[in-house]
């Protein structure tokens, strides 16, 4: 994952400190690309531990088109929790008694997803993240991205128009009411002498935090969908515009930047699934993944 950290260096060598719609401030820069060959291994950073099985899920949950966290939280996956979180307490008057990750809005939150959990009518007024990813991608004004872009792949693999696209400027407005616009705002694939590529563009990247999530998700993406249309998977790209270090996160850079590599890991994939839509979590094995201990850093809302 030397490009992953040569993208941490550069950011922290050469960005411009600037302020940000969370108030936490970051250091960023504009413009960068990464790519890594599908062949190399399984891209998963080994300098901290990173969990994949909130990364399935969590890709999974978009290829349903789902955009309610009740799926995540009911799979032990609280990626998604601080914006409806938040949300609910602002809406219910007690945003500005708890402060942001305290004990006791941590408390409060344990509450929220057991409510989340196990009370329906609950969860689909308050878990909803509104028309973000999965709604984009399966119902983009009426249109199923993924199942086109399947079809086209098959049947029109030189296109240039095999393309999925989260940012709909129509539904932002809503987006932001709960949850947040898409950051990974639109994909691509590329078909040439059997192998299957992606690039990726991210308006927006915590490169801390999120990066080594997305790069994950759309590799493992990339893998499905070449599997289900007869190809091997290539490379994925991945494009930038806003790449940025949150400032209450520089230690936890310098701690990662301090650590050596291990070699990357191989993800096993049920070779019987012929449909993107058919795959479930136990579909995937991650096998020899070496890795540092995790690093804990506050997520910026």
């Amino acid at each position: 994952m030397k490009q992953y950290l040569d993208l941490v260096r550069h950011i922290r060598d050469h960005g411009t400190i600037k302020e940000d719609r969370t108030g936490t401030g970051t250091v960023s820069i504009f413009g960068y690309q990464m790519r890594f060959n599908l062949a190399d291994g399984f891209p998963l950073v080994t300098t901290k531990r990173v969990h994949l099985k909130s990364i399935l899920h969590e890709l999974l949950w978009f290829i349903k088109g789902d955009t309610n966290i009740k799926y995540l939280v009911q799979n032990g996956v609280g990626i998604w929790n601080d914006w409806p979180y938040q949300n609910w307490l602002r809406e219910t008057g007690q945003a500005q008694n708890l402060q942001m990750y305290s004990s006791e809005w941590r408390l409060v939150m344990k509450e929220f997803i057991e409510r989340i959990k196990s009370d329906d009518t609950f969860a689909r007024q308050y878990g909803d993240l509104g028309p973000v990813y999965g709604k984009q991608w399966r119902n983009f004004g009426g249109v199923d991205q993924l199942a086109n872009l399947i079809n086209d792949i098959k049947t029109n693999p030189d296109s240039r128009r095999l393309i999925v696209s989260a940012w709909n400027p129509q539904d932002i407005p809503v987006m932001i009411k709960s949850g947040l616009p898409p950051c990974h705002s639109l994909f691509q694939f590329y078909v040439v002498e059997g192998r299957l590529s992606c690039q990726l563009y991210q308006r927006s990247a915590d490169v801390f935090l999120g990066v080594p999530f997305n790069i994950a998700s759309y590799a493992i993406l990339t893998i499905m969908i070449a599997q289900v249309t007869g190809l091997r998977p290539g490379d994925f790209i991945h494009t930038f515009g806003d790449a940025h270090l949150y400032l209450n996160h520089m230690e936890q850079v310098e701690e990662q930047l301090s650590r050596a590599e291990f070699d990357l890991p191989e993800l096993k994939v049920n070779p019987s699934i012929t449909s993107l839509f058919d795959f479930v979590f136990e579909d995937f094995e991650l096998q020899n993944y070496m890795s540092h201990e995790p690093i804990s850093a506050p997520v910026a809302v």
